[in-house]
């Protein structure tokens, strides 16, 4: 019973870690994005082509960008986390 409880543990660790980094990614990419619109106002207005700005590159980026992150949550959790979890439940 206690190497499952240690397993448990580390694959609790593991899920708290994962989360940590992606939901730090995702508060760079946007805060930075927010930071380009207070304080960099003329590079966020130049045009990329008539009716298409940086500005709104990036902010499509940022919706792409947590798209991604969500992506890669949901394939660790469907290769890694789950597994093990099936694994622990003794369904494997």
């Amino acid at each position: 019973m206690d190497d499952r409880h240690a397993r448990i543990e580390a694959l609790a660790a593991a899920r708290g870690r994962i989360a940590v980094r992606l939901t730090a990614a995702m508060v760079l990419i946007y805060f930075g994005f927010i930071g380009l619109v207070a304080f960099a106002r003329p590079v966020l207005a130049r045009l990329l082509t008539p009716g298409l700005s940086v500005g709104i590159v990036l902010g499509a980026l940022v919706i792409v960008a947590s798209w991604t992150l969500t992506w890669i949550y949901v394939r660790w959790a469907n290769l890694k986390y789950d597994v093990e979890l099936d694994r622990l439940r003794g369904r494997a």
